[in-house]
Formats: structure tokens, C-alpha cells, sequence
């Protein structure tokens, strides 16, 4: 069984946390968030020392690693001093080097690595083999001449041995790697970390004072403090069905302030045959929603989905669907200007090429420019499944996000942009440390990451798991919403209802619920100040009221809580005279 070792000195950005057992405390493992983007000429040293894993720098030549399949493995030292593992005369895939590694069903595992080709470049993943199963820990796009850093996760079904290995279908190429790690952390400690980056990223300190109308402190004054509003983006998506049902908007509009449309607002719906444009179901669920003061993200413009075309563009020749793809982005977006907050400008782009097969290899990244003209004060987003759900999926892996990101970037695109993570979860072996890791990655871009389509596939975990998606998710300071992917339909929801037809709460809706409260508690939230008028309290960001009454008097203030990193004072001057 692997021990967790406790990190003397770390780089960068890292937690320190302590657990509190039943009286006693006790040092939990501080987590590493950082991850370097940068191909560099020689690795960093390895997370955590390397954790679990033996000889992790290659200093002690290829002790602890072994041959995994048929290649052949070498010590090597570049000029510099630097020493590696390398894997070469490598005939099938997974040909590669391995560590054996004792692994425990009840932790967490957080990897990272560094990783370089003989040639060219290629992606590696790695790898654990238990005796039940493969998973895929995280993916790398490796180059010639400089090494780059995989970061990943993985949780198992089964204790005992396993192999972690490598594997890119680039057999052609050798594949090197240093300082490898592997940290396993016990669930108090995965929590605890959660908890330190909900305090650091999401809550801020406030002081609080109540003066007279002469500056004099009002002693001994009582309080209490109400948030009006929490500053976090929560919302749910929406579909035509809420128009006209009464009970479906009470039950959303009392719980949500931001919103997305299903299907309401993409093209095979506002133009089913082409030249015949139709927004009224779309017009009306604008209007519903800026009624009630409810913030609307844009899905979507194009989807590259060749699937989900309008009927009549999958024939159109190149320039006809140039034609009829520029009139779609600026009647669409021109109509809506202003009233988004957001727009999925080409959504699953990583998965699909439809426009890029019919316009050219940069017709992203003209969508991109266009849309930021016609609509410059709504974020462009894209939008892809996968990228934090599944690590099976190469397509979209962080790796390949961020690549996205770049080739828009050397295109041409120097506008805003924004991280789109749909989020649809299946309902078995639930991996926060992949999802932990591929945010970590994507932090990289400092761009703004919202989860877009958040839910759980159905089974006996799906409330479970949506709560604890919620709580990780929502512990990470460059996450900066999230939209559950639950519209209501008489026949059921996409994949994940939260209420029943009669619009009570299933688990899942109980869930939603219980995050929300936890969104608006307010910890201490009545009190009484002290002889100098001050009280301190830690509040989530967000508007507040605070009702402050004594002897005599009775009043009430508002006040917005931003993130700060001191702590705020706020000074609320009473009208006493009257008492």
C-alpha cells in the first residue's frame, strides 16, 4: 500500500492544509496546481519528488523500470547533465518502459511527467494496467528537442500491483520521459483540499462597523446579514417547454440567474429550410428570460457536427455554404447583440472539421473574428465534450484544447476567447483527479473556463456524483460558472431531470438545491458588534444586506463582497438622532 509523503518544499502554487480527526489534527498532503504549457530544454523536477515512484529523475540509471512489451529501453544523460529513460525499437503502441506500483482502491491519484520524441512530435498517454482494467491517466502532444509536461488522474476499481506505462500509436518515434510522478491522496485530504480552495477563491473576509451620524461607534449593536445574490454563476439550461407552464418557471426562475438554450437556438431550428428564418421560439425565451433578470449564454452559432446541419447545407458547394454560413452568424447574432453573455461561436471543433473540410483549415477562426465584431461585448466561446469527462478521449484532451487554442491564436484570432467544458459525466468510476488535472492544464491559457453542460448519466451514483462535480468543480478559482445541462420535457430530460413532471425535486434537484444553500450561508450571520462597532465575518462573494438595530433604532445596508486578497472593511454611517 502506498504511503503519501509529506511535501517538504514545492514550487509555485500549492495549498497546505490540515484535517481535523475526531480532535486531533493531523498534516494533509498539500496539492500541486500548477502545470507548465512550454516545450522547455530541460524538465522541472518532479511533483511532490516524484511521490510513489522509484527513481523518478533517472539518477539511479534504470532502477525501479522495466521493458513494457518489446521495446527497448536505454539510460541516457543529455550534454547538460540531465538523465532519462528511453524507449526505442518500439513495434506496437503501448512499447514502452514501466514501473510496477502498489495502488489502492480508496485514493486519489494525481500524475505528472515530463516527455520528449526522437522526431517530429507525437501524443503519449499514460497509462495504469490493474488486473480488472486500462485507464488512460492524461495525454501529451511531445516534441523533438524539448521536453513537455503531461499532467493527469486516475482513481481504480481494484487494489493491488499495477503497471504504469506509455503509449503513442506514433510508433516511429522513441519515446523519452523524466521526472515522473505519482501522488496518491486518501479522500480527507482530496475534501480538505477542496475546502482551502473554496476559502482562497471564493470567499473574502469582511469587517464590518456601524457608526452614528457623528463617526461614534454603536456599541454592543446587533446584526444580521442576508446575501441578496451570490457573485458565482449557477444556471440551468432551458427549452421551449417553460413558455407555456407556469409550474416549470416558478420552479426555475426561484433557483436560477443564468441560462442556455437546448436546441432553441441552433441553425436547423431558426432555419429549417433555407432563406425561411423563425426566432419566435427562440425571441420569446429571450424576452422570458430578460424579464426576470435572468443572464443568457449563446448555443450556438455553428456546430461542426456534420450530423447537425441544417438538411439543406450538407450539399451546398463551398461557396454557396460560405454564402449562407455568413448570412446565419450575422442575422443570428445581430439579432440577439447585447443580450448574451456568451456565444458557442463553433461548437465541438475539436471533435469535428465540417466547416474546416468545406471553407478551409481557418474557418474557425474567421467564425471567431466575425462573431467578436457583431458582438463585442459577449465572450466567444469554444465548446467540447470530453476534455474533463473522459480521458479516453484523445480528440479534445487538455492537450489538444490547448492546441486549439494556439492554432487560433496563429491564425489570426487576437480577440477574447473562452474555455467551453460540456461536462457530461457517466455514471461509474468518476475520476476528480483527471478533472482536478485537466483544469490545472487549461489554467494555462488564462483564458475564463465555464462548464457548460454539466450532468450525470442515469444510474444509482448520479446524485452522488453530481454533488461532488459541483463541490470540485466549483473549488477552482479559473472556473467562472457552471450550467447544468437539465431542460425539462414531459418525456424526460437530455440525460439528468432534476425535478418530476409535477415539478417536485428528484435527488438530483435536491442536490442542485443543497449547492445553492451552500452558495448564500452565511456563517455567524447574527451577531452582536463590539464596543468599537466592528464585527467580522467570511462571506461568499456576492451582494449582501445587513440589518443592524439597538437601542432605539433600527436600519438596513447593502454591500457588495468581491475577491480581495486582504481583508475588507466597510463602514455603514446610521441616522440615530431620531431615538
Amino acid at each position: 500500500m502506498l504511503s503519501p509523503k509529506l511535501l517538504c518544499k514545492s514550487t509555485f502554487f500549492t495549498i497546505f492544509v490540515i484535517i481535523t480527526f475526531f480532535g486531533h489534527e493531523a498534516h494533509a498532503t498539500p496539492y500541486d496546481y500548477t502545470y507548465t504549457a512550454e516545450c522547455l530544454a530541460r524538465p522541472l523536477k518532479p511533483q511532490y519528488n516524484g511521490g510513489a515512484v522509484a527513481n523518478p529523475e533517472l539518477n539511479e540509471g534504470l532502477t525501479g523500470w522495466s521493458s513494457f512489451g518489446e521495446s527497448k529501453i536505454e539510460h541516457k544523460e543529455s550534454s547538460d547533465g540531465n538523465k532519462y529513460i528511453v524507449a526505442s525499437t518500439r513495434n506496437l503502441s503501448y512499447h514502452s518502459f514501466s514501473q510496477v506500483l502498489d495502488l489502492d482502491k480508496e485514493k486519489l491519484y494525481t500524475f505528472s511527467g515530463w516527455f520528449q520524441v526522437s522526431q517530429g512530435e507525437a501524443e503519449i498517454a499514460a497509462v495504469i494496467k490493474t488486473k480488472t482494467s486500462y485507464e488512460i491517466v492524461g495525454w501529451v502532444i511531445a516534441h523533438s528537442g524539448c521536453w513537455s509536461m503531461l499532467k493527469g488522474g486516475f482513481v481504480v476499481n481494484v487494489s493491488g500491483p499495477a503497471d504504469l506505462h506509455f503509449q503513442s500509436k506514433n510508433t516511429a518515434v522513441d519515446i523519452w520521459a523524466d521526472s515522473i510522478s505519482l501522488q496518491p491522496f486518501s479522500k480527507d485530504e482530496w475534501k480538505s483540499h477542496q475546502d482551502q480552495s473554496i476559502q482562497k477563491a471564493r470567499k473574502t473576509r469582511v469587517r464590518l462597523q456601524a457608526v452614528d451620524q457623528h463617526g461614534q461607534p454603536l456599541a454592543n449593536a446587533t446584526f444580521s446579514i442576508r446575501q441578496q445574490r451570490s457573485a458565482f454563476p449557477f444556471g440551468c439550461a432551458i427549452n421551449a417547454n417553460i413558455l407555456q407552464n407556469t409550474a416549470y418557471q416558478n420552479w426555475f426562475f426561484s433557483r436560477f440567474r443564468y441560462t442556455v438554450f437546448g436546441n432553441d437556438l441552433k441553425w436547423y431550428s431558426t432555419e429549417r429550410s433555407r432563406g425561411a428564418e423563425d426566432y419566435s421560439t427562440a425571441d420569446a425565451m429571450v424576452n422570458l428570460a430578460k424579464s426576470r433578470g435572468v443572464a443568457i449564454r449563446g448555443h450556438n452559432v455553428f456546430w461542426d457536427d456534420p450530423q447537425y446541419q441544417p438538411w439543406w447545407a450538407n450539399g451546398l458547394a463551398p461557396g454557396d455554404l460560405r454564402t449562407a454560413a455568413d448570412h446565419r452568424i450575422k442575422a443570428v447574432m445581430g439579432r440577439y447583440r447585447g443580450k448574451f453573455i456568451h456565444w458557442d461561436v463553433v461548437n465541438e471543433n475539436l471533435h469535428f472539421r465540417f466547416f474546416e473540410s468545406k471553407l478551409g483549415p481557418d474557418a474557425s477562426r474567421r467564425f471567431y473574428t466575425t462573431a467578436n465584431k457583431i458582438d463585442p461585448r459577449a465572450t466567444p466561446f469554444l465548446n467540447d465534450y470530453n476534455t474533463i469527462e473522459d480521458s479516453r478521449d484523445a480528440a479534445s484532451s487538455p492537450a489538444n484544447y490547448l492546441r486549439k487554442i494556439w492554432q487560433l491564436r496563429a491564425q489570426g484570432y487576437k480577440g477574447p476567447l473562452g474555455i467551453g467544458l460540456e461536462g457530461h459525466f457517466p455514471s461509474s468510476n468518476l475520476n476528480l483527479p483527471y478533472l482536478r488535472s485537466a483544469i490545472d492544464t487549461l489554467s494555462s491559457a488564462r483564458l475564463p473556463i465555464w462548464v457548460t453542460e454539466l450532468d450525470v448519466q442515469p444510474g444509482p451514483n448520479q446524485a452522488s456524483y453530481l454533488e461532488q462535480l459541483l463541490r470540485e468543480i466549483h473549488s477552482r478559482s479559473s472556473v467562472q460558472g457552471i450550467m447544468l445541462w437539465s431542460a425539462w420535457g414531459p418525456q424526460g430530460c437530455y440525460r439528468m431531470c432534476l425535478t418530476d413532471n409535477n415539478f417536485r425535486n428528484l435527488a438530483t434537484g435536491n442536490v442542485v438545491d443543497n449547492f445553492r444553500y451552500t452558495l448564500r450561508r452565511v456563517a455567524d450571520s447574527v451577531g452582536t458588534m463590539d464596543s468599537d462597532g466592528f464585527f467580522e465575518a467570511e462571506l461568499f462573494h456576492g451582494k449582501y444586506q445587513v440589518n443592524i438595530t439597538g437601542d432605539g433604532f433600527s436600519d438596513f445596508r447593502t454591500f457588495d463582497n468581491r475577491p480581495s486578497g486582504e481583508l475588507a472593511t466597510m463602514q455603514f454611517k446610521l441616522d440615530v438622532s431620531a431615538s
